[in-house]
């Protein structure tokens, strides 16, 4: 794999399911095999394992590690491992990066503190903390509607100057302040709202991190490379065609309607973990007409 140091992970990244057996036990065979499709048939330059997407908040810190290691056994020789690390508890991200590091991730995606609302001072402790614990360069996750706090610029501005701390999941909204942020460091932001990618690739930003990505993976890279090449009206059509897809997976909370869709396909997912509950055959109706409408048969 080669490596660009304004692209750290690629271009294309995807939050991955977790595949949970009918039973409701992680199915490790099973995120391997979702890994291997979304790297050699999707295009994936790099997957995160464990994001929320991953449903994080209801897997073991076992079955965290379990999942790095059989996906970087997977693929890892061909796209990087990255590992959702992020919790509101700084201690217990330590442990957690740790333990991704020997298992095998190439890398860090680190949410803002959910739910305690950590001053910005706090949060450069936190981040800092991270970056320092272990060898691996961070992605930090801003994504304030979840977390209850922004990162603000004068923090993410500070925070650039870790040798570490790599890039940004960018789900802020905020495209002023991320050209900002853009403008000052050397930062790779990726999107972390599948909508915006192009807009935030016309100030500077190098890929997503997405979630309609599973099914729609390879279109979306194709539009990142045409923006990449300067034929900005095929990144926009490309834009346009996708756009249903890229807002009709979060009609409901994502990660159910990715499930819905990868179990259409007979790919590995299997059931959400409580407290989600899984998709309604109509919501996995709606998801069909928006796949079609982006020109994917589910």
């Amino acid at each position: 794999m080669t490596h660009d140091p304004a692209r750290p992970f690629g271009r294309l990244i995807t939050a991955m399911v977790t595949p949970f057996a009918t039973d409701g036990s992680l199915d490790a065979d099973g995120a391997a095999a979702l890994a291997t499709h979304l790297v050699d048939e999707q295009r994936h330059d790099a997957l995160v394992i464990s994001g929320t997407g991953g449903e994080s908040p209801t897997t073991t810190d076992a079955e965290k590690e379990t999942l790095v290691r059989v996906v970087a056994e997977a693929v890892g020789d061909r796209a990087r491992v990255i590992a959702g690390v992020g919790t509101n508890n700084t201690a217990h991200t330590i442990e957690l990066a740790r333990s991704a590091e020997k298992a095998g991730a190439h890398g860090l995606l680190v949410v803002t503190p959910y739910y305690n609302k950590p001053p910005q001072a706090g949060l450069v402790r936190h981040f800092t903390a991270v970056a320092d614990a272990t060898g691996l360069p961070v992605l930090l996750y801003d994504i304030p509607h979840r977390s209850g706090v922004p990162i603000a610029t004068e923090t993410l501005v500070r925070l650039a100057e870790h040798p570490n701390i790599v890039g940004v999941k960018d789900a802020k909204g905020d495209i002023a302040a991320s050209s900002d942020v853009l403008r000052r460091t050397d930062l790779a932001y990726y999107s972390g709202e599948d909508a915006a990618i192009l807009p935030l690739l016309s100030v500077g930003a190098v890929g997503v991190v997405g979630t309609s990505t599973h099914f729609i993976g390879a279109r979306t890279k194709e539009m990142i490379e045409a923006y990449e090449r300067g034929d900005v009206a095929g990144a926009l059509a490309l834009h346009r065609q996708l756009l249903p897809l890229f807002t009709g997976i979060f009609r409901t909370q994502g990660t159910i309607l990715v499930k819905a869709g990868l179990r259409a396909l007979g790919l590995p997912a299997g059931p959400v973990r409580s407290p989600l509950v899984d998709a309604t055959e109509a919501e996995l109706n709606q998801l069909r007409q928006d796949a079609q409408a982006a020109g994917v048969d589910l």
